[in-house]
């Protein structure tokens, strides 16, 4: 249960005075539902208005405050031209201007003969001075208030800045005193304010450097936030380790036939990174482990060696793809290796049907399947398993938390490996999966060739064409990846069409198109005829961008690569370089780059390092972009900048840590007050959710 003290906060922006429904669905947007959302709504601006001179001194193209007597209205001849009032001071005149206005609201606001006090921008017309549409009107008593600096808030369309300021009021008028859950000698030490103190002054900026993210107010809030995020997983991680597993140990004679049957050696990552599994299935711990490695780095074979240890000691495992193609890719990779040592393994994905459906699933619940690989199908409901010891979900971000938990719970206490071909920064890593323990693949597999990577503009299109020609000659495969256009499906489908129509009237039957409108087995038939023979040059979206193996793909072409984030460039480029000849990534870029994009296509060109990167990408998009999407899985900070508060969170990380060793059910007088922290954040339900 929420407690009492944060009733206020969680009530709906609609209890504040001027928010109806209309305007609470603007801050929505901007904000949140809640009071407490506007109070992590920080100004991104400010404007100076205690500049309040006489009207014979005012500078135009500044904003005033000025104390003036209103001498007469002069309305418009018809609607279209502006209403005027005229208003003076003993030294000078000024007009106000109003367009499409009411007569009748602005004789009551700026009555003639009274004196009113109005804030806005001066401008000078011909020998004149006008505000147009002040942006505040009020009396004399008000000039304290108004000659003051106004916050400036992100906006959205429809919501003005004096609305959503007065919401801001609103709430900040509401805010409870807090328990303090700090630690006083850190508070003291970091010259922190309380909670209530550091909510009211972040929302209070009297200059451009009170802004700034590293003022004590706003590094407090962040601190706290950061706080809440590795309380709740240290929770969790404490809890879980708290639910005993089951002890899978094996002789290891089926993990070295396996690495007898592989045509390479392991790198030493890869090494420590199996036998780190291997390991944690033999505790009796259950296992919760990330697995990062980068595009090629041979996860799989990791994966896979984890899977031998469980199904030798007599248990079953699965492996869960996000895509069907990345299912059948594994599958692919997976099935001639386990067959070669005795391991029975099925592909099991939605389109199996009828009979076929029917002797998989029979294979899966009698245990004669020892290996199961599929899509999310394998976690629906009718899907029964004899005995499932161990879960490894590959591209893990693209399922949700309760899709990952209804796989965990098919087995009995089943051991969970995650596994990322997006290479995670270390600081989101501590943010989003700090309750797992973490392995991570740093070399690439022996024989692969670094990739020469090249930009060039569009207009060299011809060349570029050209280049490919000579390449097909070769007897290489080119990748042609169309633009990402602004979130569009369709318009990303109408490049891909567009460009999949040029390329067809230079090369013919040789090119291939693949995008994400089509079905199945569609997109399966062009992908193994690229894979086989009779397609060359493969013309797609970003559907290729994760799972599609074509070792004689050497070439890639990305237009208009300055609309792709840095990790999912990476993410497409890994599709070359997998065989032992040298590849080519070239990126087109358009007119007009912005110095982030300039500076993403030299880091392309530097490095192929995923790790390094993905810390790039952090620093040039921030954690906010970088988690944007709802379904990564990622905490979305509002407060914390992982980049500005990257030491707070190492700080935070350490003393959940504290807490929970302590004092894990948060029973102390300390603990108590840091459950209020984990509601204020709402920490709760993460907390409520992993523990089931």
């Amino acid at each position: 249960m929420r407690p009492e003290i944060l009733f206020s906060l969680y009530a709906p922006v609609t209890s504040l005075n001027g928010v109806g429904p209309k305007i609470a669905n603007l801050i929505a947007r901007v904000a949140g539902d809640h009071i407490v959302d506007l109070l992590w709504h920080l100004p991104s601006g400010l404007i100076d208005r205690r500049y309040a001179p006489k009207l014979c001194d005012v500078r135009t193209g500044v904003i005033a405050t000025l104390t003036v007597t209103v001498t007469k209205h002069i309305k418009a001849h018809n609607r279209r031209q502006p209403y005027k009032i005229v208003c003076s001071d003993d030294t000078g005149v000024l007009t106000l201007v109003f367009f499409h206005a009411r007569e009748d609201y602005l004789r009551r606001l700026l009555p003639e003969g009274e004196e009113r006090v109005v804030s806005g921008l001066v401008e000078g017309y011909g020998n004149e001075l006008q505000i147009t549409h002040p942006d505040h009107v009020g009396r004399l008593k008000d000039l304290e208030q108004l000659q003051s600096v106004e916050p400036v808030y992100p906006l959205t369309q429809g919501l003005s800045l004096k609305v959503l300021s007065k919401a801001v009021k609103g709430a900040l008028a509401g805010l409870p005193e807090l328990p303090e859950w700090l630690d006083k000698h850190y508070i003291t030490k970091q010259n922190w304010p309380a909670w209530r103190d550091a909510v009211l002054a972040a929302h209070s900026p009297e200059n451009e450097e009170q802004l700034s993210l590293n003022t004590p107010c706003r590094e407090r809030l962040a601190y706290d936030e950061v706080l809440a995020n590795q309380l709740a997983l240290a929770l969790v991680r404490s809890q879980r380790r708290r639910r005993t597993g089951r002890s899978i140990k094996s002789s290891g004679d089926l993990r070295q036939k396996l690495l007898d049957s592989i045509p390479f050696s392991l790198t030493p990552s890869q090494v420590a990174a199996a036998d780190e599994i291997t390991a944690d299935l033999a505790s009796d711990q259950r296992m919760h482990r990330l697995l990062q490695g980068d595009v090629g780095s041979g996860k799989t074979v990791v994966a896979l060696l984890g899977m031998a240890a469980a199904i030798e000691s007599g248990h079953q495992a699965a492996l869960l793809a996000p895509t069907e193609i990345l299912a059948r890719q594994h599958f692919a990779t997976i099935e001639p290796l386990a067959r070669a040592v005795g391991i029975s393994i099925q592909l099991y994905t939605g389109r199996d049907k009828g009979t076929a459906r029917a002797a998989i699933l029979e294979g899966f619940k009698t245990g004669s399947t020892q290996l199961a690989v599929g899509t999310h199908a394998l976690f629906q409901e009718g899907v029964e398993f004899e005995d499932l010891a161990f879960s490894v979900i590959d591209e893990q971000h693209r399922f949700g938390v309760h899709q990952r938990l209804a796989l965990s719970g098919k087995g009995e206490a089943s051991d969970v490996l995650v596994m990322t071909a997006t290479p995670i920064p270390r600081t989101l890593t501590l943010t989003a999966y700090g309750d797992m323990d973490s392995s991570r693949l740093t070399e690439k597999p022996e024989g692969r060739q670094p990739i020469d990577t090249r930009t060039f503009p569009l207009e060299r299109l011809d060349e570029i064409v050209s280049a490919v020609q000579r390449a097909l000659a070769l007897g290489a495969k080119i990748y042609w990846i169309c633009p990402l256009v602004e979130e569009s499906e369709a318009l990303d489908l109408a490049a891909a069409e567009d460009r999949y129509a040029h390329l067809k009237q230079v090369f013919g039957a040789q090119v291939g198109l693949v995008h994400g409108k089509m079905k199945g087995p569609d997109k399966d038939a062009v992908m193994e005829n690229f894979a086989g023979s009779g397609i060359d040059i493969l013309v797609a979206t970003t559907v290729v961008e994760v799972g599609v193996d074509v070792p004689e793909a050497t070439v890639m072409v990305i237009e208009h690569a300055e609309r792709f984030g840095l990790a999912q460039l990476h993410q497409l480029r890994g599709r070359i370089g997998r065989g032992a000849k040298k590849s080519t990534c070239m990126l087109l870029y358009g007119a007009g780059l912005s110095g982030q994009a300039r500076e993403r296509l030299k880091i392309m060109r530097e490095t192929d390092d995923g790790f390094r990167i993905a810390e790039e990408d952090l620093r040039l998009r921030g954690a906010g972009e970088l988690m944007g999407t709802r379904q990564s899985g990622l905490p979305v900070f509002k407060i914390a900048d992982l980049m500005a508060h990257s030491d707070l969170l190492q700080a935070a990380r350490d003393d959940a840590k504290i807490i929970i060793e302590k004092d894990p059910e948060l029973q102390s007088e300390r603990g108590r007050r840091l459950r209020v922290l984990l509601y204020l954040f709402e920490r709760d339900e993460g907390v409520r959710l992993l523990r089931s």
